[in-house]
């Protein structure tokens, strides 16, 4: 039996080498707020007026004839089902709220630029934490590594075995 004829490991993920801080997503946990398939080119978003066009959601005026649909992050933000959440506690927190905030909604500003999908939902205010709800599992992780950075303490990223979503707590 040659390399080729051998079949993979089981520690191996299909199609290819898992590095150092990688995860392996499933197929079987795709975002359900995804449209399952495709959009009648051009879209606008009647809830936030992104813009669907050649595969990408964008911002930006839309085209003349463009057809209306909800976009994935207004889906959401309706149904209020965060795909990820954000939670920052300590004593810290009670000291420099008005900083945190302010430093999770520049970071979501940020993203959201780039990513339209990529959106602040929630910032709720207790007090001895803060809690974020997002659009999206990728926001989360920025937060997280923007509060790391900036204010050192503690960060943990947990991502959901059966479904797409993330928890991150900073504490400090």
């Amino acid at each position: 039996m040659n390399a080729r004829t051998q079949p993979p490991t089981s520690h191996a993920p299909s199609g290819g080498v898992m590095h150092y801080g990688e995860h392996n997503f499933e197929a079987e946990r795709g975002d359900p707020y995804q449209a399952t398939g495709k959009y009648k080119q051009p879209v606008t978003c009647s809830g936030c007026g992104a813009v669907f066009n050649e595969g990408r959601w964008t911002w930006g005026g839309a085209p003349a004839g463009a057809h209306a649909a909800t976009c994935p992050a207004c889906h959401r933000i309706h149904d209020k089902l965060p795909a990820g959440t954000v939670v920052v506690e300590g004593p810290f927190v009670a000291l420099h709220r008005e900083d945190l905030v302010h430093l999770i909604r520049n970071e979501a500003e940020r993203e959201s630029r780039e990513h339209p999908m990529n959106r602040l939902m929630e910032v709720r205010e207790l007090p001895d934490r803060l809690e974020v709800a997002t659009t999206d599992i990728h926001l989360p992780r920025r937060i997280g590594t923007a509060l790391k950075r900036a204010y050192d303490g503690a960060l943990d990223v947990k991502f959901a075995d059966n479904e797409y979503s993330v928890r991150v707590l900073w504490h400090r």
